[in-house]
């Protein structure tokens, strides 16, 4: 019997994990939901979810050591895919409600309020992933579920070869905003796949077929 990929859904009170957890397992994943800094660190992938404020995510994330978690898969090349805030808070900086909130920095660049006649931007959109998207082969035309008022609107790491240019797939609500980023064994996406049908439980299954 093949082995199904490990992945823990990183629990440290933020987001909707169940669905994530069995969006995972529909994708052919072994998912669990835990808080275990040992069962984290061990997974083949790790899945960081997160909703609400940025700064909520960011203390909460802090204060069962994700930021440490995540910091170490990475310098070991293991995969991590955050989604919606758990996306955000990769990147240096938040601005929200007027303040300048500290990210996790393994990106350069803030993450500011979109500017769209509408918020929260909530529904279904399309998305143009770049050619050398892993996570949207196959789904390059399919739409996806977002519920957010915040995301990176420009994208600042200069990345020098001979490491690849990490693939970055826009969204437009009102202007282009980051919709995913895949950087080595970083992903993250702003919507939500484990809500997105059957197309978000394809994007987890190129994403877990590809640790």
């Amino acid at each position: 019997m093949t082995r199904r990929p490990t992945v823990a859904v990183y629990d440290y009170g933020s987001g909707n994990v169940h669905s994530a957890v069995k969006a995972l397992i529909a994708a052919g994943a072994d998912a669990t939901l835990t808080g275990d800094r040992a069962a984290a660190l061990e997974a083949d992938g790790l899945f960081v979810p997160g909703v609400g404020a940025f700064a909520a995510v960011r203390e909460a994330l802090h204060a069962k050591g994700g930021d440490e978690i995540i910091e170490r898969r990475l310098s070991g090349g293991r995969p991590v895919l955050g989604v919606c805030v758990g996306m955000q808070v990769l990147f240096s900086h938040g601005m929200e409600r007027g303040q300048d909130v500290e990210g996790l920095g393994e990106w350069p660049g803030s993450v500011t309020r979109l500017d769209a006649p509408v918020l929260p931007h909530m529904g279904w959109n399309t998305v143009t992933p770049d050619e050398g998207s892993v996570l949207f082969r196959g789904i390059e035309d399919e739409r996806f579920y977002f519920v957010h008022s915040y995301a990176a609107q420009s994208w600042e790491l200069d990345v020098i070869p001979p490491f690849p240019q990490p693939a970055l797939t826009w969204t437009t609500y009102g202007k282009p905003f980051l919709a995913a980023v895949e950087n080595g064994p970083l992903s993250a996406t702003q919507f939500h796949p484990e809500k997105s049908g059957d197309a978000g439980i394809q994007l987890l299954r190129n994403w877990v077929q590809n640790f």
